[in-house]
């Protein structure tokens, strides 16, 4: 996992609308469809495809198929003798065993050959095309390779072989001649297919032209194309999706010796594989044996029929990965100390070039990985032989075109060749000075000061309410998750870290609680650290993927943590409040003024008539998620309007909410001058605007600038309620049966028995207060005093009883006392009006309670 960090990660915005489509139609949890949702699948039907993930093209959509199976036939019809050239990879292992196998199933002589990677390199040579001729071949099959063996092939058709060729890779300006099978040259409608796929297309396409059911019978080998799809990094798309699903399935019954013997020797539970298990626990064996010495004892390994001899080449490419590990180790403790030894330029390059003599050839790309991952640079990593030549590995850094580096720098290079993210190279030792400084300057010249670094890309922001089972079971409907299909990451804003536990044998992992919103979920770290540690002392943000765990029996959601992200010391904003700590008198008493001259009695107005054209949507979440519901509104690029009754809570969702995108938050009150609301509403650069319900009763049109109203505590009138129910988008109500605020801020403001004792009572030592004194003495002590409207009808309801009497007008206005004997306050009609107003709010706030 990564270490705390400040925050470095970014969300897309999306259509919340679409969203809510997919959840609705396809019965998701509001997560799962916002995360469809931001990988591009906005519609029902686009998203049910993909979840489907049944995505198939014929295989007679190959351009030339035909003339390929025509040769096989022919071939062996002819009793010739075949041999299948593959490569040393996962891919290349996969795709010659499934033709292999598929041949010999046909009556053909058949065998195979598979480059070493040391002395042979990759790909078809001229070596290769002499041993073809010493073994008598008459027709050449290339899996996972050939496309741009141009030269051996012309070579192997003059030595009187013909040949075809199946592969995936780039192909070059010149093509072999004879049959290909390939998904871009032979324009078949997805071009994404890794070498084992086109394979098994190939052999679908051969059964049907000898009159079998070429599905059926090739089913047997979707095992074989999940390995190599998965281990080759295609993306996990389109037709791709749908191989490696169906051959996962395949691949946990187990029917074939070799992987029953494989899996055993990992120690995972077949009918438990999945993208994850392929790709560091399978495809590193299939590939170590190809890394240090035989990469055809892999291809043995998914041919034999016998269980004894399967166990004993799953030993082997398991003792074999053990070795790679411990080669791997050495060599990146060597190469990381001669980075150390370079100079401070060259050690401190935008990117890396180290060199040592013997190391490994085997290992180099994956120490260049582990050297990106390490550093955050590009890196290339090269072992330098007997006679003076070098070959390495370089990997990149996201942004960083690797290969066009390299052709920048091919004046220094005897060959190269690879991709954007990977490459390999060769050149001579005394070349590799001028190298290094090449590729540093071309570097340094394309990555910006601050990096390439990507941020981590978030799905969707969630409460710790959303980790539970019932999601963690939806999202596996995306798996299987690799290259272009992505595992989901959940942003969790604001989380607490608490009752960490290390686990494993060194304790580099940890069990932890997450809290978040007054709720929690249990999660784990793997290599944390002790970044929990250091992230338990403050709040951070967490991005976490959400999985299904299965352990003894149980069942259970588990939340792996991706990375911790400090949050910011000031704050993710400022929020903008501009309610002044003492208010104009002039304003405060013009506010008084209006009020008193307000009937208390009279009816209300009823709900804004601006609203009667449409309503929000109305969208029911859990209490606990509000900062996390908030955060991701915004998120979407949409403006979030909340209503709160509690000022403390509207100051925390604005300091804790992370805008993003450059938004600008703001909170105004009943106390902030006139015009303010309306003034916010206005301006487009105020994504979050935090007011409460008298507020906006104010300036009701304020609402409908917003995309999102949310309610953080219910509405104490219908009227209220059609504050924010009417207009345009969505209206969230997050409010829970647990709500404890609501009622008290009403009591607040219209239980009025005891602000009128408070209010007699300061007044009755002075006699008489007048101007800023009586404002002071009305509006009461502390840190939210009374509105005026509030302070206004206490002065009407101790004018009425005639215990005290109002003169003046505006800031010249005084307040005195009048009588000190004992009253009834029912004798008021403003009292009575005012608490017929506060018990018909009290009896609306709990029937909106009883609703959750």
């Amino acid at each position: 996992m990564s270490s705390a960090q400040a925050r470095a990660f970014t969300a897309d915005p999306y259509d919340y609308e679409a969203a809510r489509g997919l959840a609705d139609e396809l019965d998701l949890a509001e997560p799962v469809a916002i995360a469809l949702v931001r990988r591009g699948l906005d519609t029902v039907e686009a998203a049910r495809r993909f979840l489907a993930a049944d995505e198939s093209h014929d295989p007679s959509c190959f351009r030339g198929i035909d003339d390929a199976v025509a040769t096989i036939r022919t071939a062996i019809a002819a009793g010739s003798r075949i041999t299948v050239h593959g490569d040393y990879d996962v891919d290349g292992i996969c795709a010659t065993a499934i033709l292999v196998s598929a041949l010999r199933r046909e009556g053909a002589e058949c065998d195979w050959i598979i480059p070493d990677r040391l002395s042979d390199g990759y790909g078809l040579s001229a070596g290769t095309v002499e041993e073809l001729v010493r073994r008598g071949t008459e027709l050449l099959i290339t899996a996972d390779c050939g496309i741009t063996s141009v030269e051996p092939i012309e070579l192997a058709r003059a030595a009187g072989i013909a040949a075809v060729v199946t592969d995936h890779h780039q192909p070059g300006e010149a093509l072999p001649d004879c049959p290909i099978v390939h998904p871009v040259v032979s324009e078949y409608p997805f071009e994404g297919l890794c070498g084992a796929a086109v394979a098994h297309k190939l052999v679908i396409a051969l059964k049907r032209e000898l009159g079998e059911d070429g599905e059926g019978a090739s089913d047997r080998d979707l095992d074989l194309v999940a390995l190599a799809t998965v281990a080759d990094l295609v993306p996990l798309v389109g037709e791709n999706r749908a191989l490696a699903r169906h051959g996962l399935a395949a691949l946990r019954l187990a029917r074939r010796p070799g992987v029953r013997a494989l899996i055993a020797a990992c120690g995972i539970e077949a009918e438990r594989v999945d993208e994850g298990d392929i790709a560091f626990r399978l495809a590193p064996r299939l590939n170590a044996a190809g890394r240090l010495y035989r990469a055809d004892a892999g291809v043995e390994l998914m041919l034999t029929g016998d269980e004894r001899r399967a166990r004993e080449i799953a030993a082997e490419l398991d003792a074999a990965n053990r070795e790679r590990r411990d080669t791997e180790r050495e060599v990146s403790n060597l190469a990381e100390a001669a980075l150390r030894e370079l100079p401070e330029e060259q050690r401190g390059a935008a990117g890396i070039v180290v060199a040592g003599e013997g190391w490994h050839p085997g290992v180099v790309g994956i120490v260049a990985s582990r050297m990106v991952e390490r550093h955050g640079r590009p890196a290339i990593v090269l072992s330098v032989d007997d006679e003076g030549g070098a070959r390495g590995s370089g990997r990149s850094v996201p942004g960083f075109d690797l290969l066009a580096a390299l052709d920048a720098c091919a004046a220094h290079l005897d060959r190269y060749g690879g991709h954007r993210a990977a490459a390999g190279l060769e050149l001579r030792e005394e070349a590799i000075g001028a190298f290094r400084a090449a590729f540093a300057e071309h570097a340094r010249s394309v990555i910006p000061a601050g990096g390439l670094g990507d941020p981590e890309r978030i799905d969707a922001v969630v409460g710790a309410d959303a980790l539970g089972l019932e999601i963690a079971e939806q999202l596996e409907a995306l798996k299987p998750f690799g290259q272009g299909n992505p595992d989901v990451r959940l942003l969790v804003p604001g989380a607490r870290i608490g009752d960490v536990r290390t686990m494993g044998e060194e304790g580099k992992h940890a069990r932890f609680n997450l809290s978040s919103g007054g709720l929690s979920a249990r999660g784990v770290a793997f290599n944390s650290n002790g970044v929990l540690e250091r992230a338990k002392r403050a709040p951070h943000d967490l991005t976490v993927r959400l999985e299904v765990n299965h352990w003894n029996g149980a069942v259970e959601p588990r939340a792996v943590l991706s990375a911790a992200h400090a949050r910011s010391a000031d704050g993710d904003a400022e929020v903008t409040h501009d309610c002044p700590a003492a208010a104009d008198d002039g304003w405060w008493w013009e506010r008084f003024e209006r009020e008193l001259e307000r009937d208390p009695a009279a009816p209300a107005a009823g709900p804004p008539s601006a609203y009667a054209g449409g309503e929000r949507r109305v969208i029911v979440a859990r209490r606990g998620s509000a900062v996390a519901r908030i955060a991701e509104l915004l998120s979407s690029g949409s403006r979030v309007l909340v209503v709160s009754s509690d000022a403390g809570r509207r100051a925390a969702l604005g300091a804790s909410v992370d805008i993003g995108g450059g938004g600008r938050p703001a909170t105004v009150c009943m106390r902030c001058e006139p015009g303010l609301l309306l003034a916010r509403a206005d301006d487009r650069a105020c994504s979050l605007l935090l007011t409460d319900w008298a507020t906006l009763a104010a300036a009701p049109e304020a609402a409908a600038a917003f995309d999102h109203a949310v309610a953080v505590d219910p509405p104490a009138s219908p009227d209220q309620a059609a504050l924010v129910r009417g207009g345009p988008g969505f209206l969230h109500e997050i409010w829970g049966s647990g709500e404890d605020l609501a009622e008290p801020c009403w009591d607040a403001e219209w239980a009025l028995r005891a602000p009128l004792a408070e209010i007699y009572r300061a007044l009755a030592p002075v006699g008489r207060a007048e101007g800023a004194v009586a404002r002071d003495l009305l509006a009461g002590p502390g840190r939210f005093p009374r509105t005026p409207e509030g302070a206004a009808r206490c002065a009407r309801i101790l004018g009425e009883i005639g215990v005290a009497e109002l003169g003046g007008g505006g800031d010249a206005r005084w307040i005195g006392v009048v009588s000190s004997e004992r009253t009834e306050l029912e004798r008021s009609g403003a009292w009575r009006a005012c608490e017929s107003i506060h018990l018909e709010g009290r009896r609306y706030l709990q029937s909106r309670r009883a609703e959750r």
